[in-house]
């Protein structure tokens, strides 16, 4: 099952459908199958309480997963800050395909969204060469995200 809600903060717009359907899609790619996964939009102040809390981390950041997958069934909990999503997409801008994603800020929290499923995969990103490797990762993903209707 795949829950999205939200903490002290608004939830985003989001297809839970489509999105659940896009994550499961995904993680079959990497041989996966989906179990549990909770997501947790918050604010910045939220995550970093999060990281310091949990991780012993005193800095801000988009994702925080917690990775409770056994085989091959990914499971985890994952913080998302929905202030560092919309900070990102306005400092990377990065280029986003407006056939999947209605804006930057859409794009971007969709990243962050398959971010956490790849990291369940076993797709790290603090490595030698690892973080190319999550955004190419990434950038397969969205790729695979439905096109909208318009």
């Amino acid at each position: 099952m795949i829950v999205f809600q939200s903490s002290r903060i608004a939830m985003p717009l989001i297809s839970r459908k489509v999105v659940a359907s896009w994550i499961r899609a995904v993680a079959a790619t990497y041989g996966k199958s989906v179990g549990d996964l909770g997501y947790v939009f918050c604010s910045d102040e939220e995550i970093l309480e999060v990281n310091i809390q949990y991780l012993g981390h005193d800095y801000f950041t988009d994702i925080i997963t917690f990775d409770y997958s056994a085989g091959h069934v990914v499971s985890g909990d994952m913080y998302i800050s929905l202030d560092t999503v919309r900070t990102n997409s306005e400092q990377f801008a990065r280029e986003y395909d407006v056939r999947r994603f209605a804006s930057a800020y859409d794009a971007e929290l969709h990243r962050v969204i398959i971010h956490g499923v790849l990291h369940l995969c076993g797709i790290n990103d603090k490595g030698p060469g690892e973080r190319e490797i999550m955004e190419e990762c990434e950038n397969q993903a969205l790729a695979l995200f439905p096109l909208r209707e318009e």
